[in-house]
């Protein structure tokens, strides 16, 4: 049996980023969905799903207002809410968001994080009587390539995207170690999206390039645990459980630069991987544990989604992988970063004035589902292995 470091293998995230997107406007989408004022009565629903585990964040643009000066009242009443509801959150310590008189690209970024996150270790060793878990900088990749080579977020900036996720890693690496000084004992998540890109059939003199980006997934795992770029500072005592992100359009057709949009790989076609085989090749190549950090979709698939992704989880747990959790990610409907728009992505949809909000029936029915069919596969692993020991 795996030793999980979570409370309940099915999880929910709320989404927390405080980033600029092309508008400029700060988003803070905590504040957005009406999470942060009716934090508690969020936790007492998901607990009440039998989702005793949610990934949330701190907002450090609140927290450090004035350099070297921290108020956490942003996230206190979060970390209560949490405690009474029984809930263990993992917490986001940079979810693509920081204050707006750093630069992102100078030592001092990495610095201030540091003593930021130290800052707060200290709260939640006060606050909480359990080991945390936490993910130091949330999908360094995505926030590398939208902010350093698309200018899609901030800092904005083309052909840095490299340097970005550089800086990112150094960042990561002094809060893992700044948290850890506090909290010996804390989990370290690192949650990066997991692709699957090949060659357009048409194109086979493309094949190389293809593969070549489909292996750049793994750049920054490889960073965090020094076997590229050591000269960071990465080892493999930072890459402690290796979250993954995988959503409908996750796989696609390699086009390179020059074309904005690539096309997805339908899940029905014969180039779809079977997203067990994606699980198994993450834990061969790092033999860490292994969770699902992000997955869900929009409007009327959601369940039949997470059908999908339950099916394929099992299927690698199956086969070996150890499978600690799967996160239903964002698992409260949100505004949409450049637009306002209503996504549907929920178990839940907006709060009202009293923080109520309507449930998605036919997504509780599927978690229900899923969480009998993983606890009738843990329950048969555990009576396999009773008869192994028997032996």
């Amino acid at each position: 049996m795996i030793d999980s470091p979570f409370q309940s293998f099915f999880m929910g995230g709320f989404e927390c980023s405080t980033h600029r997107p092309r508008s400029g406007r700060r988003l803070d989408l905590i504040a957005a969905t009406g999470h942060d004022t009716h934090a508690h009565a969020d936790y007492a629903r998901a607990d009440a799903q039998g989702i005793r585990t949610v990934r949330d964040g701190i907002r450090w643009h609140l927290i450090e207002r004035r350099a070297n000066r921290y108020d956490f009242t942003s996230v206190l009443p979060m970390l209560r809410a949490a405690r009474t509801a029984g809930v263990q959150v993992v917490w986001d310590l940079c979810h693509y968001g920081w204050p707006d008189d750093i630069d992102i690209f100078r030592p001092a970024f990495v610095e201030r994080f540091a003593r930021m996150v130290r800052a707060f270790a200290a709260v939640l060793a006060g606050e909480t009587d359990t080991a945390p878990v936490v993910v130091p900088v949330n999908e360094i990749s995505f926030f590398a390539w939208a902010g350093g080579d698309t200018r899609s977020i901030n800092p904005f900036k083309r052909g840095r995207g490299n340097e970005l996720k550089a800086q990112l890693i150094r960042a990561a690496i002094a809060a893992i170690e700044a948290i850890r000084d506090v909290i010996p004992d804390v989990r370290v998540a690192s949650a990066e999206p997991l692709i699957h890109v090949i060659n357009d059939p048409t194109r086979p003199h493309e094949g190389a390039a293809a593969e070549a980006y489909r292996l750049a997934q793994y750049q920054v795992w490889d960073m965090l645990c020094g076997r590229e770029a050591p000269h960071l500072g990465g080892d493999m005592k930072y890459l402690d459980l290796v979250g993954v992100n995988y959503y409908p359009d996750n796989q696609w057709y390699f086009a390179g630069p020059t074309v904005a949009r690539p096309r997805t790989i339908d899940r029905a076609h014969r180039d779809y991987r079977p997203f067990r085989q994606m699980l198994r090749e993450v834990h061969d190549r790092y033999g860490r544990p292994v969770f699902i950090a992000e997955t869900g979709c929009e409007d009327g698939g959601r369940a039949e989604w997470l059908r999908f992704v339950g099916r394929e989880v099992r299927a690698a747990m199956r086969m070996g992988v150890p499978i600690t959790g799967l996160c239903l990610y964002p698992i409260l409907d949100y505004p949409g970063w450049n637009d306002d728009r209503h996504c549907h992505t929920g178990l839940w949809g907006y709060c009202d004035a009293t923080g109520t909000r309507d449930v998605y029936q036919p997504l509780a029915r599927e978690v229900r589902r899923q969480r009998q069919y993983v606890a009738r596969l843990r329950s048969e692993a555990a009576r396999d292995q009773s008869l192994l020991e028997a032996v």
